[in-house]
């Protein structure tokens, strides 16, 4: 290709990008589908896209829900929509599902799932496949959210994989974290790992119209109790002590109950300290979702006056540089022809023993360093009225 058609080309990508500013700025959907069907598939030009929009990003709010394959979380998911139109707000939803191991894409089965919402012009849909990651949520989750953000929606829902005590990312993409249990998710000693109980906000056991709701509520809320050492707090030293004299017999009552104690935490109008609410709900007839929906409202505001909301957010902006980072190297070393011809070169001493991996990590590393250093690719041209 000759540098003067590539130019010609750049220049028409770079127009073509303009326009579809342009009518995202106006709220067209259709261009809201395009932005984010190109940024999830990191066509070309979705570096300019992200950026004309990062400036407006952090006026939505995102809520993650996650919890084992068949707890109800689409059925949640499209409840909470419901209840969050019907209050006169946006809400965009990024449901990531299995990749079909045929084409590569999502499954769809949530967005089947969500027919009742999926015709409303306040509510946005987008599927995403997995694509073999395994923290539950699609490798471009976060770039679609920011899309959704950008856009102007007023509460982001992001519906993990259901794949079960692996999925942490989400609580790492979004602001609140509901975790969705069902009496039939196995004993308490399996369904409460540490990683599901740290990311979650709020806690709702779904289906609680089914044997074991109750048990698993009252696990949850001990666990909470147990964690937050509220099973000690207050509590009188034994020894030659008449409880019957104790002043404060709440107390005494709650380091007793560490559950009753952790209910009591989660329903505190202005903590000092989150304590996660565990919730009954029935959402396949639209029972608790209110309860649900006013649980993250009270954790937002939380979040908004303790100052957590800033430092997850910050916390959030760090970690997308850091994926950038990661992604961008593995992208200019791996492609690189030269680089993996030496690597295959290196095979032979790595297979009698005389060389060792990290030895031939350090020398790649030097040899790469101005690969790893330098442009890679000469970038698009900035969209008129960007800044790059």
């Amino acid at each position: 290709m000759s540098m003067t058609t590539a130019t010609s080309d750049a220049g028409r990508v770079g127009a073509s990008m303009t326009q579809l500013l342009e009518q995202f700025r106006n709220g067209k959907p259709a261009a809201l589908a395009r932005v984010v069907s190109i940024v999830e598939n990191h066509r070309a030009g979705f570096e300019q896209l992200l950026a004309a929009q990062h400036a407006q990003l952090g006026r939505a709010r995102r809520i993650g829900i996650t919890g084992p394959p068949g707890a109800g979380k689409s059925t949640l998911t499209t409840r909470l929509t419901r209840f969050y139109r019907d209050a006169g707000l946006t809400v965009g939803i990024v449901a990531v599902d299995p990749t079909s191991p045929f084409t590569g894409g999502a499954l769809l089965g949530d967005r089947i799932r969500m027919e009742e919402v999926a015709l409303d012009p306040g509510v946005f849909i987008r599927s995403m496949a997995t694509r073999g990651s395994l923290g539950g949520l699609a490798t471009a989750t976060r770039e679609v959210c920011d899309v959704l953000d950008g856009f102007g929606l007023d509460v982001i829902i992001i519906e993990t994989v259901g794949v079960g005590q692996s999925e942490l990312d989400v609580a790492r993409a979004a602001d609140s974290t509901l975790v969705v249990l069902v009496p039939e998710s196995g004993d308490s000693i399996q369904t409460l790992k540490a990683g599901v109980m740290e990311i979650a906000d709020v806690f709702t056991v779904n289906k609680a119209d089914r044997p074991g709701a109750d048990r698993l509520r009252n696990d949850i809320e001990l666990m909470l109790g147990l964690r937050a050492g509220h099973g000690a707090q207050h509590m009188p030293a034994h020894h030659g002590v008449d409880l019957r004299q104790v002043a404060d017999r709440d107390a005494v009552r709650d380091a007793m109950n560490p559950a009753r104690a952790a209910r009591a935490a989660a329903q505190a109008e202005h903590p000092e300290q989150w304590t996660p609410p565990v919730l009954r709900s029935v959402a396949a007839q639209n029972e608790g979702i209110a309860e649900v929906a006013d649980a993250l409202d009270r954790h937002f505001r939380y979040l908004a006056t303790s100052g957590e909301l800033r430092s997850r957010r910050r916390a959030r902006l760090r970690e997308r540089v850091m994926e950038v980072v990661e992604q961008q190297l593995r992208q200019r070393l791996w492609r690189d022809a030269d680089t993996m011809s030496w690597l295959d070169a290196q095979l032979d001493g790595l297979e009698d023993g005389t060389l060792v991996p990290f030895a031939v990590a350090d020398t790649l590393r030097a040899r790469s360093s101005a690969l790893l250093t330098g442009a890679a690719y000469a970038p698009l041209p900035t969209p008129q009225g960007i800044s790059a």
